[in-house]
């Protein structure tokens, strides 16, 4: 990785293009230290103390602490990822865009103009309902979280316009990094605003040794732990099940096609990180509706359906086994992957074509999907353990260390990927080259 890094450097072009998707990613935490006009922010920094392992606190990991600041990207880019989410499942409900995600580049054109109406939908939604919220809340000590000077109906408009026009703002800037950058902009705008907590937690374990509150052999133990997770999401995220296909050779004319063995990759995780995103979600809303109802029912959900209760963990475990497989089946069709294997005169061996191959691409599926769920359930009820049973003072594994691999390994392939196709330019160009001497020769 190291070497894939220094030898970026050294190509214009691909040095130009990390350079400015490292500008992009510094404008993405200007913004997030702006703040929104009218806001009392030590009131606010109070409220989300209080709010810890709520659905506050889920999506202010995603806008880098934006939200608990309420800066002007305090929405981040939750709802494009939710527009996308929501485009994607609909396109197997309605046919209309069905027929899109099949037109190539002009139904993606269209489906990506589709995805962006449904962000500003949703920033303008969520920027009122926030708004509105923020009018209603109050810190733990009752100060009111909007200073009392502010028109009612002119701060819910101006923050509405103003975090509307910061996630249009940040949706932008993730569509230039992948035009003009390296990467998918989006999923670096998400890692940028997660690895901001890495430094604070650094420090914070630094003064816990200083302060005798915890170990070096501890520190020790969850550095071996880490790298060990580390690599065991790295090697899962990597690793797929390839189907051997056969294609029969063809006769079209004088010219024979086919005849050549392939093999068709199914991903362990298929599902990436969309099941624990829903599930953590879900189970974040009972403690929310319990900080804003003080009821008895509701104070016992909110307090076992805490993140270290053990309650909580099963409930997580098994949402992130149902979303694993629900994903799955939306994403892969195999009886439609067997009719396209048959159309083109493939089959894999052993296997009869049509039915029987749908039926076995279904049953390989399922059972890597089921590994899949238990690698997902291991990693995101790690830092539970790590958190809530061995006292460790930071939260490491969840979704956050699978966006961050994720997201690290997708890029590190696009560089590579570049600098293939430069050398392999740059080996074209020679034997260009010497063809043309050795013809000037002859």
């Amino acid at each position: 990785m190291l070497s894939t890094f220094q030898n970026a450097f050294k190509i214009e072009e691909l040095r130009n293009r990390i350079i400015f998707t490292l500008l992009m990613l510094i404008v993405f935490r200007i913004g997030a230290h702006i703040p929104t006009p009218g806001i009392d922010s030590q009131a606010l920094s109070a409220f989300f103390a209080a709010q810890a392992g709520t659905i506050l606190s889920f999506f202010d990991m995603f806008s880098g602490g934006a939200l608990q600041r309420l800066t002007v990207f305090a929405l981040g880019i939750m709802p494009y990822i939710s527009a996308s989410i929501i485009i994607q499942l609909l396109t197997v409900v309605f046919p209309y865009l069905e027929r899109l995600s099949r037109e190539g580049e002009a139904g993606r054109k269209k489906i990506t103009m589709y995805t962006r109406y449904g962000t500003i939908g949703l920033s303008v939604i969520q920027g009122f309902g926030i708004a509105v919220g923020l009018q209603t809340m109050s810190a733990p000590d009752g100060a009111p979280l909007v200073l009392a000077t502010v028109n009612p109906w002119g701060f819910r408009l101006l923050t509405m316009i103003t975090l509307t026009a910061g996630t249009a703002f940040l949706m932008w800037v993730g569509e230039q990094i992948s035009e003009r950058g390296i990467g998918n902009g989006i999923s670096l705008i998400i890692f940028a605003g997660i690895v901001t907590d890495i430094p604070s937690a650094s420090i914070n374990s630094v003064r816990l040794v200083q302060a005798g509150q915890l170990s070096l052999l501890a520190v020790a133990a969850v550095a071996v732990i880490m790298v060990t997770v580390i690599f065991l999401v790295i090697f899962m995220e990597t690793s797929n099940r390839k189907i051997p296909v056969q294609y029969a050779k063809r006769t079209q004319g004088n010219r024979v096609y086919g005849g050549q063995s392939s093999h068709l990759p199914l991903k362990i995780n298929s599902a990436g990180v969309i099941p624990p995103i829903f599930a953590s979600s879900i189970l974040a809303f009972p403690a929310t509706i319990a900080g804003f109802i003080n009821l008895p029912f509701f104070q016992w959900i909110a307090q076992h359906l805490a993140p270290t209760q053990f309650l909580y963990n099963t409930v997580y475990v098994m949402l992130i086994f149902f979303f694993c497989f629900f994903y799955t089946a939306i994403q892969f069709n195999p009886i439609k992957i067997a009719d396209e294997m048959k159309k083109f005169g493939g089959y894999i061996p052993g296997i009869r074509p049509g039915k029987k191959t749908a039926e076995y691409i279904n049953q390989v599926l399922t059972r890597i999907t089921f590994g899949g769920a238990i690698y997902l359930s291991a990693v995101c009820v790690l830092p539970a353990i790590m958190y809530g049973y061995l006292n460790i003072p930071f939260q490491f594994g969840g979704t956050a260390l699978l966006i961050v691999v994720g997201v690290g390994l997708d890029t590190v392939r696009q560089i590579e990927a570049f600098l293939l196709n430069r050398n392999y330019d740059g080996f074209m160009r020679k034997s260009k080259r010497r063809t043309g001497a050795r013809t000037l020769r002859l």
